[in-house]
């Protein structure tokens, strides 16, 4: 007689992934950049080859369940954490694209571009009121694909991704205010992690407006004098206002401590990161030289918080743990 056995621990483990573990795709890209930022290019490697590893497994992930449970797929397609997708992949491409490496960030940016209008429209077609902090990914993808724009633009001397990631700047703006509107304050002191995205979002929407900068040249005259002054002083708004929010993301983490691991800490790690890279990043364009000793210590930090969350994954994977409806061996004992 046959029964169906206990699957094997890594199938319970993959089985039991939601979409919002892209953000760990996201922290591992972000941090890498903020190191290079910071002249550590060997840890800022060995960050990449993480990412690259960890944005593979995502993408298997999306494929297998289009593939094989659509069900599941269109529901977590309608989540908040389904822009992971388009965030991880602009993240990366956006660190290939400081390598040198613009063919592999060009294919990366159309995959993102492709599959950035239909999960943006399922996703903000799913908001409710009184949202986790998640809801702010539809402001980071908008901005992670302006990013990566940008840092193409400036990479190949080209003025039209430079005006499309000027278009997805603002827009991205706007996608944060819609968002702050749904947002949950109470998940400044209750949120489980990913409460952070709030100050992430403001810190990709620095960084792309310092990219946007960066990439006027006398070749391309991207930007007149009234243009680049509104860019200058949206990116320095931005980063204080990043800053301000960290602060008080962290007065409420002192005063209800989350020790406990949770997927969504890899939430946490990324604004860490976003706002290391941010500031570094906005030190030259907006005149602002504290801001580059303050982006050196902040990398230390996101470095700390990355490695501690990666400690927490681990135990978390081969920790036992319930076995999902629906995934059984088909083990004859």
């Amino acid at each position: 007689m046959s029964r169906p056995s206990r699957p094997s621990p890594f199938r319970a483990w993959w089985a039991r992934r939601s979409p919002a573990e892209g953000a760990a795709v996201m922290a591992c890209g972000i941090v890498s950049t903020a190191l290079h930022l910071a002249g550590y290019e060997v840890l800022s490697r060995i960050m990449l080859g993480a990412a690259c590893v960890a944005w593979v497994g995502l993408a298997a992930e999306f494929a297998l369940r289009l593939l094989r449970e659509r069900t599941r797929w269109r529901a977590e397609a309608r989540t908040p954490g389904a822009l992971t997708a388009v965030a991880a992949t602009t993240v990366i491409g956006s660190r290939f694209a400081a390598e040198g490496w613009t063919t592999l960030a060009e294919a990366l940016l159309a995959l993102a571009a492709l599959l950035w209008p239909p999960l943006l429209v399922l996703v903000v077609r799913s908001w409710q009121p009184r949202m986790p902090g998640a809801v702010f990914l539809c402001c980071v993808a908008t901005q992670g694909l302006a990013l990566l724009a940008a840092t193409l633009a400036a990479a190949e001397s080209v003025a039209w991704p430079a005006h499309a990631a000027l278009a997805l700047f603002w827009s991205g703006l706007v996608l944060y205010a819609l968002a702050l509107a749904r947002f949950d304050l109470r998940q400044t002191t209750e949120g489980r992690g990913d409460h952070w995205v709030a100050a992430g979002a403001l810190g990709i929407s620095a960084l792309a407006g310092a990219r946007l900068l960066a990439a006027d040249s006398a070749r391309l005259y991207l930007w007149n004098a009234d243009d680049g002054h509104v860019l200058r002083v949206m990116t320095m708004v931005l980063v204080v206002l990043d800053l301000a929010l960290c602060v008080v993301l962290l007065a409420g983490e002192i005063r209800r401590p989350r020790t406990a691991y949770d997927p969504r800490r890899w939430s946490t790690v990324f604004p860490l990161g976003m706002t290391a890279t941010a500031a570094l990043s906005a030190s030259a364009v907006v005149d602002a030289e504290w801001l580059e000793g303050l982006g050196e210590v902040l990398v230390w930090i996101a470095v700390a918080a990355w490695l501690a969350v990666a400690i927490g994954a681990v135990r978390s994977a081969v920790r036992p743990g319930p076995v999902p409806e629906g995934i059984r061996s088909t083990a004859r004992r």
